[in-house]
């Protein structure tokens, strides 16, 4: 491969993993604070549940979503 090449390709691609990074936990908060406090309207009165949540907690959900989705995925392939 030539060095230019990869000079060139590395910075975007790290660029729309950010993106898509980024895109995934505003989708997060959004979908947080716009279901939430309609599923739980008593448990977010109480303060039992948080109405809208950090970006860290976002970051924190969407690991243990796509955890969640992985094995999940794993255990789809084994079966079929």
């Amino acid at each position: 491969m030539n060095k230019a090449w990869i000079v060139a390709i590395v910075p975007g691609l790290v660029a729309v993993i950010l993106a898509v990074m980024i895109l995934g936990l505003l989708l997060v908060k959004l979908l947080w604070s716009w279901t939430i406090p309609d599923l739980f309207p008593g448990a977010v009165a109480q303060g039992l549940v948080a109405r809208d949540i950090s970006w860290y907690t976002a970051f924190k959900v969407a690991i243990f979503v796509a955890l969640l989705a992985g094995i999940a995925g794993v255990r789809d392939r084994g079966e079929s």
